[in-house]
């Protein structure tokens, strides 16, 4: 199969992974029943993902890809604080939205854990070291201080998310609108300016 006919074959199944999982949950969930949905043979999906977490463990680094691509794309711009501002909607809008939502329910669901190691592995790996970058930069143009790289960048996501995730999963809170994930990125910035060890420029005494 060629390679642009075999990656619409695979969104096709993916689509239909990610519809059946919002319909039926993990559990009630079956390859068969993906298959039927793409119109793709049962055979197809077990040669190119082996099983069902086979499949949705592809499905995490797919959206883990689509975060980093998004992170880098905004590096590129070279100005860390308007990379922050710009990124944390994005970044909340991405881990809140349907899909990302649909695969921690189901790594809740997957009784061996290894979907929920393979979401974890997959943002610290994927976001953590390139959110490092960007606070470095802005500690470089003097926009931030700070001792601890990699610890003001978890503080700095735990500032942004929170709890808003497990509360999606659990269905207490609907998905964000456009203007929540802006006010909710900037009061993530001011907080973290204000943290101990963590100053903005204007503050540093």
């Amino acid at each position: 199969m060629r390679d642009e006919n075999r990656s619409l074959r695979q969104q096709q199944i993916e689509t239909a992974a990610y519809s059946l999982l919002e319909e039926k949950g993990y559990a009630g969930t079956s390859m068969l029943a993906i298959a039927r949905k793409a119109r793709a043979s049962n055979e197809t999906l077990y040669n190119w993902y082996g099983d069902k977490q086979g499949l949705f463990k592809a499905l995490v680094t797919r959206n883990a890809a689509e975060v980093k691509s998004l992170l880098e794309n905004e590096l590129a711009v070279e100005q860390p604080m308007a990379t922050l501002e710009r990124f944390g909607p994005k970044l909340l809008n991405l881990l809140l939205g349907d899909r990302a939502i649909a695969l921690n329910r189901a790594a809740a669901a997957d009784p061996t854990g290894e979907l929920g190691a393979v979401i974890s592995k997959a943002g610290r790996e994927t976001v953590l070291p390139l959110l490092v970058q960007v606070l470095e930069a802005a500690k470089r143009q003097g926009d931030l201080y700070f001792d601890e790289p990699e610890e003001t960048a978890l503080l700095y996501m735990n500032l942004l998310v929170g709890d808003l995730q497990i509360r999606r999963v659990i269905g207490r809170v609907p998905a964000p609108e456009e203007s929540f994930c802006e006010e909710r990125s900037q009061l993530a910035l001011v907080r973290l300016s204000l943290l101990p060890g963590t100053v903005s420029k204007g503050q540093k005494t």
